[in-house]
């Protein structure tokens, strides 16, 4: 029995180096697998945002002045959405909204409206939605330009009657049958916009606080 016990301490001090080793393998792994996950997710976003405003209109790193603000009328969410603010020498150039369309013909459409500092529309993308493929999905811009009739865009662009699709008598361009689906997001745009006049000052600030705090 005491021949056993210098195998067996042994064996137990060979099974906890093994386990020690595992343990720091596996957590390095993870760090490591973390930090490339972070930086793909980080990089996919940046690209989606750069879709409606051009990167070289901007100096800063986007996901570090991204605010958070909850108006339900406006935004069409109850709960809070993302809002990106883009800065060049410190000073801002537009924001982007992740606002919401509520009333599309099967359900909420959610938007990114980039609004720059002058009012104007930079650029509008549906990323999400549940409308009938073939007819609400023109919205996409992979399926048409729709979308793209927003861009230069401002509230005094058009008159309050005239934010609507053609078949409403409208100025914007109508999707062949399709009503519900347009209408829904030239009213979420023009909400966003009514959101940005109302706020544009807080936002920004509320940026260079951020930018100010990160360096």
């Amino acid at each position: 029995m005491d021949a056993a016990k210098p195998q067996t301490i042994r064996a137990i001090a060979s099974i906890s180096v093994i386990s020690i080793v595992a343990a720091v393998l596996v957590t390095g792994s993870y760090e490591i697998s973390y930090e490339r996950i972070e930086e793909n997710r980080r990089a996919r976003l940046l690209n989606t945002l750069h879709e409606v405003l051009d990167p070289a209109s901007h100096d800063n790193d986007l996901t570090k002045t991204r605010l958070t603000v909850r108006d339900p009328e406006l935004l069409g969410a109850t709960k809070p959405v993302d809002v990106f603010i883009a800065t060049r020498s410190n000073q801002p150039v537009a924001a982007i909204f992740s606002s919401i369309a509520p009333r599309g013909y099967n359900g909420p459409i959610a938007l990114l409206v980039a609004i720059s500092a002058d009012g104007s529309v930079s650029g509008v993308r549906v990323t999400d939605h549940n409308e009938t493929p073939g007819l609400g999905d023109a919205v996409e811009i992979e399926k048409t330009d729709w979308v793209l009739g927003f861009e230069g865009t401002t509230l005094t662009s058009h008159a309050a009657a005239d934010w609507t699709v053609g078949q409403d008598g409208g100025s914007f361009d109508a999707i062949t049958g399709a009503t519900v689906t347009p209408r829904a997001v030239v009213n979420g745009v023009r909400r966003t916009l009514l959101y940005f006049e109302r706020h544009k000052e807080e936002l920004f600030s509320a940026a260079a606080t951020m930018g100010s705090t990160d360096e």
